[in-house]
């Protein structure tokens, strides 16, 4: 039985329209895996991956930790994706979340989508092998069946770690 989203699609790329939300999204479901944290922490971690600096400037941490706290938490519990205690300022994720994030994991790791990944995968291992085949200096001291066979292989290695990416979101969706 397929489960229904409790998010329209509309919703979801509002909530992924603020750079904020997303990272805080990823980094409850990716990093803290599920765990309840502190406003603190949260606002830390966000802040570091903006600046790039670790610990980041206390003028930006101020902002991360307030924007959280003032806008984004709020908005982000009465949508049901965590669950925000204001008095203790702690977050956690809640199981709606994966139906965000599951528009997050569509990137590869190099910041493509999925799709443009395998067709410039596609793309690469068929030139290779062409140009084997075409006896190509240099590209054609390797056999075209070991080009296509690495080829293989590295699909292969990108189908299992997509797939193992988005685990959580095929085992909420099929069991």
């Amino acid at each position: 039985m397929l489960r229904t989203r409790s998010l329209s699609e509309s919703v979801v790329y509002e909530i992924l329209a603020n750079s904020r939300r997303r990272e805080t999204i990823r980094h409850l479901t990716d990093t803290v895996g599920g765990r309840t944290v502190s406003l603190r922490e949260l606002s830390e971690a966000i802040a570091t991956d903006e600046t790039g600096e670790s610990p980041p400037p206390r003028p930006c941490r101020e902002s991360v930790y307030n924007s959280l706290h003032q806008t984004h938490l709020p908005k982000l519990a009465e949508l049901g994706i965590v669950e925000y205690n204001r008095e203790a300022r702690t977050v956690s994720v809640r199981n709606s979340a994966r139906e965000v994030d599951q528009y997050l994991a569509l990137l590869s790791p190099s910041g493509l989508t999925w799709g443009e990944y395998y067709r410039t995968l596609g793309i690469v291992s068929l030139l290779a092998v062409v140009t084997s085949l075409a006896e190509i200096p240099l590209v054609d001291s390797v056999d075209p069946l070991l080009w296509a066979s690495g080829f293989l292989v590295v699909f292969a290695l990108s189908v299992i770690y997509q797939l193992w990416s988005v685990r959580w979101y095929l085992r909420q969706r099929f069991l």
